[in-house]
């Protein structure tokens, strides 16, 4: 037990926030149906599934990531007593724990179809732990690895709605739109995540867009991701019946904590990335997706 405390410390389950409100928020989606009316009951069994997928997804995709980056973050002053890096965990405590997530999400994802005859997500299980996996190996080979987070956190509205609904999701583009802005969005904090070894990861050759372009150049490339992360959620709003003047308003604040968190960085420089990164991230994602829930609960009341 102790062994699980240290790894679940490690990979940090609270930073399940970016990735856990646009899950629920792809199954809400969906969820209304061809006639505007949300089933509860099923609903509710639904989304207990999908969270536990989502948390079992990311220890899995987490402890990849320490274990495949042990050497090299071993190596660096900001990772050094990370769990694997300074040997509190050994390779074989991980990989145990990496089957053991494997697995339960196989099975999780298996009672979609024993409760709800839907078995896409089973047979998706597999793929998208290699997908989720793969974001780990970028940094050695392309400067694109924060695109490709980007990317493995973007499949969670995605695969939830295919959980919840899978016919449904062909009608319902806002879910690919919400999609497109997570991309964005992590992509573009992650790049500001990666100043912190922007001068590391030059020293050992690690591809990354502040290693590649430097502190100014990334900025503006993170700049340019949560531009394009606001236009996403536009057209997600512009395109989803059911999401109106509380998501318009949830657009605007996000807006507002974008600025916040590059002026920050402006101002402050290093010592801005944690509250830009962590805190000013993790109200953006609560926020969409707590206005994008209430307005469709709001609008399946009134179909």
């Amino acid at each position: 037990m102790q062994r699980v405390l240290i790894a679940m410390g490690d990979i940090k389950l609270a930073h399940s926030v970016f990735a856990m409100p646009f899950a629920i928020l792809g199954a809400f989606l969906v969820a209304p149906g061809e006639h505007g009316q949300i089933v509860w009951a099923s609903l509710a069994k639904n989304l207990v599934l999908v969270v536990v997928c989502m948390v079992l997804a990311r220890n899995w995709a987490m402890l990849f990531n320490r274990i495949a980056d042990a050497k090299i973050d071993a190596q660096n002053p900001r990772t050094a007593r990370r769990a694997f890096a300074s040997g509190a965990l050994s390779p074989r405590d991980g990989y145990f724990m990496l089957a053991l997530n494997a697995i339960g999400f196989v099975i999780v994802c298996s009672l979609f179809g024993f409760l709800f005859g839907n078995w896409w997500p089973v047979v998706l299980a597999v793929p998208v732990l290699v997908w989720i996996a793969f974001y780990s190996l970028t940094k050695r080979f392309t400067w694109l690895c924060h695109i490709f987070l980007g990317g493995a956190l973007a499949i969670s509205p995605i695969a939830a709605a295919i959980a919840t609904d899978p016919d449904q999701l062909a009608h319902t583009p806002g879910v690919f739109w919400i999609a497109s802005m997570v991309l964005c969005w992590v992509a573009g904090f992650d790049v500001i995540y990666a100043l912190q070894d922007l001068e590391y990861d030059q020293s050992i050759g690690l591809r990354s867009m502040p290693a590649r372009f430097g502190w100014r150049g990334a900025l503006w490339v993170s700049r340019l991701l949560h531009l394009l992360a606001i236009g996403f959620l536009i057209l997600a709003l512009r395109t989803s019946q059911s999401l109106g003047i509380i998501f318009a308003l949830a657009i605007g604040i996000t807006a507002v904590l974008l600025v916040w968190e590059h002026t920050l960085l402006i101002r402050r420089g290093k010592e801005g990335i944690p509250m830009a990164f962590f805190t000013l991230n993790g109200v953006v994602s609560i926020v969409i997706g707590a206005a994008g829930c209430a307005e469709i609960i709001l609008a399946a009341g009134h179909a």
